[in-house]
């Protein structure tokens, strides 16, 4: 593969396909320059004396991490002040953060999660960040969480990055999945991987087996049968993976297959799951079902859900169609989630 940029992908992208203005452009192009940013802090880790708790929660009462409260006031800083949007959210925050009145306002919004596996960055182990790209439905106008809460389906990109052994950007703006990694030398994102496609089949899963007795009866039959191996009903072995970190875990599941489930459990019935839909499921479904995989809830496709809060939370199943497929069967027909 010849190297190709960031940039230049997105402008020979525009070009073909029209489907990504300046503004847009711009706003992959500043979100791109501030993962960077966050992997540098990423690398530093204990050098830097960033690592530990802030001693701070979140909206949804969970401990950050300093580098958390980095990441959020990078992304921040970095995209308020270019014209390109109107509101940034992000599941740090409890509200959105509209663009301050000294800047021009421009025609997107930006949903985020800005260090999505927190609990293993004291570890050395792989985390990210996610982003999801929304119309403003009436540019110009007052920004209300109204604004916000619009449906998957609606995303005019998507993508994530994930600080491991390389740093890699994966995007998507409606037309397949493209995969850059950062060039440390030159500083720039270089596309390593196009139009990448998930087997519809697979012999591995991810999910956190220790909840297994939380768990729905459609998942734990699933499972059970994957546990079976050659001699149950599926008729082959499968592996398990877990990284508890959503961004590890998908990306993995992009690049070789998969399926990966965080469902409801009845550890807190109320809640109808534990990821966040606007900042974590919403985006990762739109880069799943672009390269060729499925993404439900158990019931229905995750980015027909229609939000109606900022912070909703949602059960997700995700990756190689053919198993996500399965498991949303098996829901059905124990007729519950």
């Amino acid at each position: 593969m010849k190297k190709v940029s960031l940039t230049r992908y997105l402008v020979e992208e525009q070009r073909e396909h029209n489907t990504i203005p300046a503004e847009l452009r711009l706003l992959i192009e500043v979100v791109a320059r501030a993962c960077k940013a966050i992997s540098n802090n990423v690398n530093k880790g204990a050098l830097a004396g960033i690592l530990g708790s802030a001693g701070t929660g979140n909206v949804q009462g969970e401990m950050q991490q300093k580098l958390d409260v980095i990441a959020n006031e990078v992304l921040l800083e970095a995209n308020e002040w270019g014209g390109h949007l109107a509101a940034m959210a992000s599941e740090e925050m409890d509200s959105f953060y509209e663009t301050p009145n000294r800047y021009p306002k421009g025609e997107y919004l930006l949903m985020f999660d800005p260090l999505d596996g927190s609990s293993n960055i004291d570890v050395n182990v792989s985390i990210g960040t996610i982003f999801s790209v929304l119309h403003m439905p009436q540019p110009g106008q007052t920004v209300t969480e109204k604004d916000f809460l619009q449906p998957g389906t609606k995303q005019v990109a998507a993508g994530y990055a994930v600080y491991g052994p390389q740093t890699t950007l994966v995007l998507t703006v409606g037309n397949g999945v493209q995969v850059f990694t950062l060039d440390r030398e030159a500083g720039s994102f270089v596309q390593t991987a196009s139009n990448i496609r998930i087997p519809e089949d697979t012999k591995e899963f991810a999910i956190n087996m220790s909840n297994m007795r939380h768990w729905a009866p459609p998942v734990k039959r699933y499972i059970d049968e994957c546990l079976a191996g050659s001699e149950g009903p599926r008729g082959k072995d499968f592996n398990m993976r877990w990284i508890a970190s959503m961004v590890a875990d998908v990306h993995r599941i992009l690049t070789r297959g998969g399926i990966f489930m965080y469902p409801w459990d009845k550890r807190e019935p109320g809640k109808a799951g534990k990821l966040r839909l606007m900042y974590e499921a919403n985006p990762m479904s739109f880069l799943v079902e672009q390269a060729g995989g499925a993404s439900t809830n158990g019931l229905q496709r995750i980015m027909e859900i229609q939000p109606d809060a900022l912070h909703q939370r949602v059960a997700v199943i995700m990756g190689s169609k053919n198993e996500v497929e399965r498991v949303t069967r098996y829901h059905h027909e124990a007729g519950q989630s």
